[in-house]
């Protein structure tokens, strides 16, 4: 196995368990307010929910293109730099979710660091794709 996948192992393990830390935050809130669907009408219930579903929608596809790139062969590096600024974006954008109410810099920095990963990561693989 290749550096470069063990370093797209790393922060796939680390954007999982970022994603089971915002599921039990959705747990624990939902069973406080007796709340069995849904937010109930409660803020922090909302905005736990949106923080877990935002990151269940950008972290798969962040993993899959970490691994994809290792594969392809790119950098350890650059998997690295790639899987931390990820990993940093979505951990910075749910904190601005949880923390701050309406917009907040936490959730305009966290999906640009977001965007900046999975932007780059695109451009990788489509290079790779020709190499």
């Amino acid at each position: 196995m290749t550096d470069a996948l063990h370093a797209a192992g790393l922060w796939a393990g680390l954007l999982i368990l970022l994603m089971v830390v915002l599921s039990t935050m959705v747990v624990s809130r939902r069973r406080r307010r007796l709340v069995s669907f849904g937010d109930g009408g409660h803020d922090d219930l909302a905005a736990a929910s949106r923080a877990f579903g935002n990151a269940s929608e950008y972290a798969p596809v962040g993993i899959a293109a970490l691994i994809l790139l290792a594969l392809l062969g790119a950098p350890e590096i650059a998997v690295h730099a790639i899987g931390a600024t990820l990993f940093v974006g979505r951990v910075v954008h749910a904190l601005g979710l949880l923390f701050q109410r309406g917009p907040s810099l936490g959730r305009v920095l966290g999906m640009v660091l977001t965007y900046l990963a999975l932007i780059v990561s695109a451009g990788g693989l489509i290079v790779l794709a020709f190499l």
